[in-house]
């Protein structure tokens, strides 16, 4: 017939939902001709292992022309308890709902939307396919157990004798009937160290079972809930020394499936309630004055700890301090590191250990900090009849910088007369800071060109007009940057270096010319706060930027040195002329040269010398023999003369002399 389908899809429903709710997806089709059939596809989500193009698609339900129903294989069980549900609300709008969603149902659900014409005669017509068309949506489900936690509160921590209290159990999410939770809560007496016991349980049909319980729990308790199965509490009346202890809360959530099996999904324990049972009410009171004191190295300090009001006027004091140094992250009170744990009457530490004697049959040995061999560095004191404790730092350093606080604790006797403690309380801050001597270094910064001669002396000087003070010593060491070098990227060399304790080459830097008595190097210090360094017999090589690295070295109170501050000078540029080249300084500087030009002449004209006078010889001989003949007078020929210059500045000089007649 050449109809085509116009039918356009869409399908809307919420994007995230949490378990347990149900799920609709509502499929609507616009421009509809013929019949439609529609078929709705689920696709899990990828887990991104999978290569393309990923999981494929599982059959869900499909609605027929005729509006009859059909369920995909893999949901015809979860379909007989009227958990999937496909139908046709109208001609143009289908409907797909899941009850009681699982997290397992996330994923990307599709409806396709089949449009069909009816074509022919009537009884032979036919189904004539027309067209197609789909829409797609992601569908989230936030499982129960992702959102699922358990706390545990108090608003009455501490307690007298014959209080009440009341501990809260806070489960959250908000209840499920389809994921319910059991509840439990556990106990761990104060003066045991095992595991932590049932006390009782709310178990997920409503019911209540009680555990095991130490005496008096099980008839001075009672626990209940509330409606929403959110908070469960535990209530206990007349508490006494046995009620005293740790408490939590642990929680258990099961899943109930849809052929009503259960599974359990996850378990979650509370934070640990601390309660105190204690007697009396304390009225303990410390000065939380805070305050800041600085001084300099090798000071003294001292820190008070005052008690403003007590419970009784029996009662005994434990007095810690806390030394808090400034960290990267901040660290609750109780971390911080004691300094040391004086009690009443405690007198100085000494170096190894104190010992600290309780006037209510406690002792305590707390390990003072080691320091070098010297008085001991803290002063515990209290004077007497003063509720005032003190601290006192003698030669304090740069480690001593840190917020220091006492901790009190106040001690009574029961009836019984064992000591116990009613409370603790931490003073206010005092902020120490501890500080190095004021950096006041400085060295001549001036700025300087010098010229030599090959074979010359180059003179460096390094003055510190300024020093932080008087007891100070230097680390000098100078460097130098070669002329080859460009920009302030290139390697600097290190030429010389002393360090603070006089020592050559114990500087900050390692000099590639050792000391020794064929060094070029001359170090001098002709005052206290001028350095200087000649470079002798100096040469190409030599030039470039010099300057000199000061450091400055105190001594600590430990009598440990440690650097103040550095500083550079100035810099000094450093050209070495060349001497000039002549023909003497070339010949004589090569080798090969020399030898060419003063050793291989000289046989060579010896050679030349005997055959010239072989030659004459015979001419002689031939003459004498003529003359002898003739009466001609025959020649002679005097021996070469060679003159040699006494340095090789000069040649040797060959004279050939003629000869003369006889």
């Amino acid at each position: 017939m050449g109809e085509e389908s116009n039918v356009t899809v869409s399908l809307s429903s919420n994007s995230s939902f949490d378990e347990g709710d149900p799920v609709i997806l509502t499929c609507s089709v616009q421009n509809v001709w013929g019949s439609l059939s529609v078929s709705w596809q689920w696709t899990p989500p990828s887990s991104g292992e999978e290569a393309p193009p990923g999981p494929e698609p599982v059959e869900l339900a499909s609605v027929a022309r005729d509006g009859t129903v059909r369920l995909g294989p893999t949901y015809l069980e979860r379909g007989s308890y009227g958990e999937v549900r496909a139908t046709r609300e109208r001609a143009d709008t289908y409907t797909l709902s899941l009850y009681n969603a699982y997290p397992t149902d996330a994923g990307q659900y599709r409806c396709i939307v089949t449009e069909w014409i009816h074509t022919g005669p009537e009884p032979n017509s036919t189904w004539q396919h027309l067209g197609e068309q789909s829409a797609a949506k992601d569908i989230s489900v936030k499982s129960v157990e992702s959102s699922f936690f358990v706390s545990a509160s108090s608003r009455t921590p501490s307690v007298t004798f014959g209080d009440s209290f009341d501990l809260q159990c806070i489960v959250k999410p908000r209840h499920n009937p389809s994921v319910p939770a059991t509840v439990t809560w556990r106990f761990r007496p104060a003066e045991s160290r095992g595991p932590l016991r049932d006390l009782v349980t709310f178990t997920r049909t409503g019911t209540l079972r009680w555990g095991e319980q130490p005496p008096g729990l099980g008839t001075r308790t009672t626990v209940d809930r509330s409606d929403t199965n959110t908070n469960f509490r535990l209530s206990v009346t007349r508490a006494g020394r046995h009620e005293a202890g740790t408490y939590h809360c642990a929680a258990t959530l099961y899943r109930r499936h849809y052929d009503g099996t259960w599974t359990e999904v996850a378990n979650r324990t509370s934070n640990l309630l601390g309660i105190s049972v204690l007697q009396p009410v304390s009225k303990l009171r410390v000065h939380k004055t805070n305050q800041s004191l600085q001084l300099l190295e090798d000071g003294r300090v001292r820190l008070n700890c005052s008690v403003a009001s007590q419970t009784s006027q029996d009662s005994q004091y434990a007095v810690q301090w806390y030394a808090r140094r400034a960290r990267t992250e901040p660290e609750p009170r109780a971390a911080a590191a004691p300094v040391l744990e004086p009690g009443v009457g405690a007198g100085a530490a000494d170096l190894d250990e104190l010992l600290l004697h309780q006037p209510f049959e406690r002792r305590r040995v707390r390990r003072a900090r080691r320091r070098a061999a010297t008085p001991s560095p803290l002063q515990a004191e209290r004077p007497a009849g003063m509720q005032q404790h003190s601290l006192t730092l003698h030669r304090a350093e740069t480690s001593d910088s840190a917020t220091y606080y006492c901790l009190v604790e106040e001690w009574l006797t029961d009836p019984d007369g064992h000591w116990y403690r009613v409370a603790r309380e931490a003073s206010g801050f005092t902020h120490v800071l501890v500080n190095r001597p004021e950096a006041r270094l400085q060295v001549e910064e001036a700025e300087s060109n010098v010229t030599v001669e090959e074979s010359g002396s180059i003179r460096l000087g390094c003055s510190i007009p300024t020093q932080s003070t008087r007891d100070s010593r230097f680390s000098v060491s100078w460097y130098v940057a070669s002329s080859d070098d460009s920009g302030a990227g290139g390697d600097h060399e290190c030429v010389f270096s002393i360090g603070h304790d006089a020592v050559f080459g114990n500087g900050n830097c390692s000099p590639t010319e050792p000391p020794g008595p064929e060094s070029r190097l001359q170090f001098e210090r002709t005052t206290s706060d001028l350095y200087t360094l000649t470079i002798q017999k100096a040469r190409a090589a030599d030039a470039g930027s010099y300057y000199c690295h000061v450091e400055e070295w105190l001594l600590n109170p430990r009598g440990a040195w440690y650097r103040l501050t550095t500083n550079n000078s100035g810099i000094t540029i450093v050209n070495v002329l060349q001497k000039a080249s002549s023909l003497q300084t070339v010949v004589c500087s090569n080798d090969s040269l020399f030898y060419f030009v003063f050793f291989y002449p000289f046989p060579i004209f010896g050679m030349l010398l005997i055959a010239v006078l072989l030659v004459r010889y015979k001419s002689r001989s031939h003459s004498k023999s003529q003359e002898g003949k003739n009466g001609a007078p025959l020649l002679w020929i005097k021996e070469p003369h060679l003159s040699y210059s006494p340095t090789c500045l000069d040649p040797p000089a060959l004279s050939l002399h003629p000869g003369s007649v006889e």
